[in-house]
């Protein structure tokens, strides 16, 4: 008799659930409490250590009431190939021990990847959280990874209408594509009144709605010189006008040191924060510059106006009813956009269809109904 088989008889529904790096854990966080929640479920978090800041890993564990992982990988950084190889070498014995029901994936990193051609080769059906998502930039490699993990997705559980449309274009069989909203909103919410009673303005010196926030990390953005150097000297300039907050991701500081001889930019640069304090710095700035996908959904759902420092999102709905512009990258383009919302004409949009913190419920009722084959 088969795990399926033998559901209605009382075996639990084991779900292998993987988190690689940070933006996972915020997504991974409301997912694990619903599967928790349900006697039926029998959970197992997988931390493939893509993101190896011990103290950064277990902060944002603690800020979002994560618990310890069940297995951590430990793969640490790397080239693509040689990172997604080893979360792929890793999770295979990992799978034939465990013989999971299902394996939950969110978002679009390497373990993302790598974990699902792991289980597929396995015969286990794959869950896809925040499926559908296009930039149509296949030199990112966020990008690469989407399509093929959708591709081969079992259950494709997609935020807004547009990754819909787009599964659809590709292929993907109507009923295996389901509308839940975003997760990661459902952690914000669950948290924001938190964050806001934190003293992280007082101890950066910062007063709300009196700064700017910043994120930059991209290899588009920071691996040239050229490029980091052009950003870096229109955003010095803007900070003469509104200060501007950048807790700098370790990338970037490595791309200081070897491209921009270490000299560090002449903006407010803080250590990188934990969940709590990120969302305290975001929900009361001004404004966000940034080139990360997550962000672009969570100012949306704050109403903070939010410059999007790439050439394409692959998120467009925070553009078409949300509080984000896609600017790009070109000097003139960004100080213009700057002075808009200084003159007091940000973009505040409005939250869109099903951000309203129930995704993980919908997702779980979705696994449910399809594993144990209840109605």
């Amino acid at each position: 008799m088969t795990r399926a088989e033998g559901a209605e008889t009382g075996l639990p529904i084991r779900i292998v659930a993987v988190a690689g790096a940070r933006p996972n854990f915020t997504k991974i966080a409301p997912l694990l409490r619903e599967l928790n929640a349900r006697s039926r479920f029998e959970t197992c978090l997988v931390h493939t250590g893509q993101h190896y800041d011990a103290a950064m890993s277990e902060s944002f564990f603690a800020d979002l009431g994560i618990p310890a992982p069940d297995v951590n990988l430990g793969v640490g950084s790397g080239p693509h190939g040689a990172q997604t190889a080893q979360v792929l070498m890793q999770m295979e014995p990992l799978l034939v021990e465990r013989r999971p029901d299902a394996l939950l994936v969110v978002g679009d990193v390497n373990s993302t990847l790598a974990a699902t051609l792991a289980a597929v080769k396995l015969g286990i059906p794959v869950a896809h959280v925040e499926a559908g998502l296009r930039s149509f930039d296949r030199e990112m490699p966020e990008e690469l990874n989407r399509i093929l993990t959708d591709a081969v997705s079992r259950w494709l559980f997609t935020t807004e209408r547009a990754g819909g449309e787009n599964l659809l274009r590709e292929g993907v069989p109507q009923d295996q594509i389901h509308m839940v909203g975003n997760v990661m909103i459902d952690t914000l919410l669950a948290k924001v009144a938190e964050a806001r009673q934190l003293d992280t303005l007082e101890r950066l010196g910062l007063e709300p709605d009196g700064y700017a926030l910043l994120t930059l990390h991209r290899p588009s953005n920071v691996d040239e010189p050229e490029q980091l150097g052009r950003l870096f000297g229109v955003l010095e300039e803007i900070h003469r006008e509104i200060p501007i907050v950048f807790p700098a991701h370790p990338r970037t500081v490595a791309a200081i040191g070897k491209l921009l001889g270490g000299e560090a930019p002449g903006l407010h640069m803080v250590e990188p924060q934990g969940y709590l304090d990120f969302l305290r710095l975001m929900s009361d700035a001004r404004l966000v510059l940034t080139d990360s996908g997550g962000i672009q959904e969570e100012t949306t759902a704050l109403g903070v106006t939010c410059l999007t420092l790439r050439h394409s999102t692959e998120r467009p709905v925070t553009v078409s009813e949300g509080s984000n512009t896609i600017v790009g990258t070109d000097p003139e383009t960004i100080r213009s956009e700057v002075r808009k919302v200084l003159e007091g004409h940000g973009k505040k949009g409005r939250v869109p269809e099903l951000w309203d913190g129930s995704a993980a419920t919908r997702i779980v009722d979705v696994l449910e109904r399809d594993l144990r084959g209840s109605a």
